[in-house]
């Protein structure tokens, strides 16, 4: 009868005291009832009352109220710690602008331009003030339904809170149904003394595409650990024609295995490029960016998700079945630069639809029995905007949906504002070794190259040819033969390999080391 008692009077104490009479702990990334260390990424929730519990995050700084039933993702705890169930999506972020030229009111302002498309979003409320030392802008919205979004969540809250011009903190609520304690959540929002460290507990994975045997076999002699980094290009005309390419290939005496194609949504799949290129024993990145051209596309991640393309990705996949032969499927690169109109920038800022539209088109390719693709999943190396909900790792599908991840870092030069020479030695070790961490996939440099303006772009390949085989799990290099146009038609961004005879011989040069097929 005593430990009743007891049991009773504590649930009474706790009532009445706020003392949780539950809580969670989550460390670096997992829940756990082990004590934690004093760098050990730690988050907890306690029980608050019938409706809230209180989440402290000690690596990030920050404490909140949030609902009760809510599964908690720390994963990806350096960018965004997660809270979910069918009904409710709530992602918090901690930007730090310091040594950018940004402020917490440019991050606010930038971060929600895309509420200026009434077509698909819908203004619900919009009020900046201050509260309990932040500086707190709240947005809300709705968009229509998405029937290819998984339990889709309609009703959105942006709550950004500016704790100086440099820091700032983001709630974003994405709900089924209207959202009415967006306020409620903001004022409970507190800061917490640091502790620890914010660490990513990705699992690594080796997930496969199931592929037909030309498909696995090609993957095994390209993409295997004990595969040897081999070369390709984009060249304009190929694979449609090899008029420009025979020539540039017997200048640098390599026949280059893996060429680029582009292609919008104007077109059904290019069927005859990869024809071409097949019969001229080539294997296509076929790099499909769901834009328009000349046109706005900034709902078309809205209407693919609305089903509005459904017909034109079940005669892809039925086309891609027929043709059979290897195809490595680059679906919307760089989606973190705000250039591309599939980047979540323009939709809502939520980038778990970009991950929806690539599971979509996953499953009409798998229905359709296509066997022959490998998907290559590729975000540019830097970020634009730099800031924490467009985040590179905020856009990866799955390890069960990729197959190969892509880098694209360029040395841009110096023509545009803003823009400066980097060698090949400040981009690509950086990102290869961050990858490495997160990532049990083949590497593929999906394309990339260096401007000759700003800089002696002939020591630039040279330094790139002695320092690509240090990252092994590259596989693939292409170099984009092109140039960036400014808006008055002068060439900006001179990547063509072959501009001087310096650039062509070193070119030449530098692949001897490579294998030829």
């Amino acid at each position: 009868m005593y430990k009743i008692y007891r049991l009773v009077l504590t649930i009474l104490l706790s009532a009445v005291l706020s003392i949780p009479v539950h809580a969670s702990t989550i460390i670096n990334g997992e829940y756990s009832s082990l004590p934690p260390g004093p760098d050990d990424d730690v988050k907890e929730i306690h029980y608050v009352d019938d409706n809230y519990e209180r989440l402290t995050d000690y690596a990030n700084g920050y404490s909140l109220l949030v609902p009760h039933n809510l599964t908690v993702d720390a994963s990806l705890s350096p960018v965004v710690t997660v809270l979910t169930n069918d009904s409710l999506r709530i992602e918090i972020f901690y930007d730090n602008l310091s040594g950018t030229p940004a402020t917490a009111s440019d991050y606010m302002s930038y971060s929600n331009r895309f509420i200026s498309n009434t077509r698909n979003h819908t203004r619900l409320y919009e009020a900046t003030y201050r509260q309990n030392d932040f500086t707190v802008h709240r947005l809300h919205w709705t968009r229509p339904k998405l029937m290819h979004a998984p339990n889709d969540k309609n009703y959105y809250a942006s709550i950004e809170l500016a704790k100086n011009s440099k820091e700032v903190y983001t709630v974003f609520i994405k709900s089924a149904t209207p959202i009415e304690n967006a306020g409620k959540i903001a004022g409970s929002f507190t800061l917490v003394p640091r502790q620890g460290t914010p660490q990513i507990a990705l699992p690594l994975r080796r997930a496969h595409t199931p592929l037909n045997a030309e498909t696995r076999a090609f993957y095994d002699k390209y993409f295997s650990p004990a595969s040897p980094q081999r070369w390709g290009i984009f060249e304009p005309g190929a694979p449609q024609t090899f008029e420009e390419l025979d020539i540039l290939e017997e200048q640098l005496n390599y026949t280059f295995p893996i060429l680029v194609r582009y292609q919008s949504l104007d077109e059904n799949l290019p069927i005859l490029g990869l024809n071409s290129a097949y019969e001229h024993g080539r294997t296509v990145e076929l790099t499909l960016q769901t834009s328009h051209d000349f046109v706005d596309s900034s709902d078309a991640i809205y209407d693919i998700l609305a089903g509005k393309y459904d017909d034109y990705f079940q005669l892809y996949a039925r086309q891609l079945t027929a043709f059979g032969h290897p195809v490595l499927f680059r679906l919307n690169n760089e989606m973190n630069g705000d250039w591309c109109s599939y980047s979540a920038f323009y939709y809502s800022k939520d980038a778990e639809l970009y991950k929806a539209m690539w599971r979509h088109i996953r499953r009409i390719f798998d229905e359709n029995g296509v066997d022959n693709v490998l998907w290559v999943w590729n975000p540019h190396d830097l970020s634009f905007p730099d800031f924490k909900w467009n985040h590179y790792l905020m856009y990866y599908p799955g390890d069960e949906y990729v197959d190969i991840i892509g880098l694209t870092g360029y040395n841009t030069g110096t023509y545009f504002a803003g823009e400066k020479w980097r060698e090949f030695d400040q981009i690509y070790p950086e990102i290869y070794n961050e990858y490495d961490r997160h990532f049990a996939k083949p590497f593929m440099i999906t394309e990339f190259g260096s401007n000759s303006v700003g800089g002696d772009k002939a020591a630039w390949m040279k330094t790139m040819f002695a320092q690509i085989g240090l990252l092994p799990k590259i596989k693939v290099a292409i170099w984009w033969n092109g140039i960036d146009w400014d808006a008055s038609g002068q060439p900006g961004r001179i990547y063509i390999l072959d501009e001087t005879e310096e650039t062509t011989a070193t070119f030449r040069q530098g692949l001897q080391q490579f294998k030829q097929d």
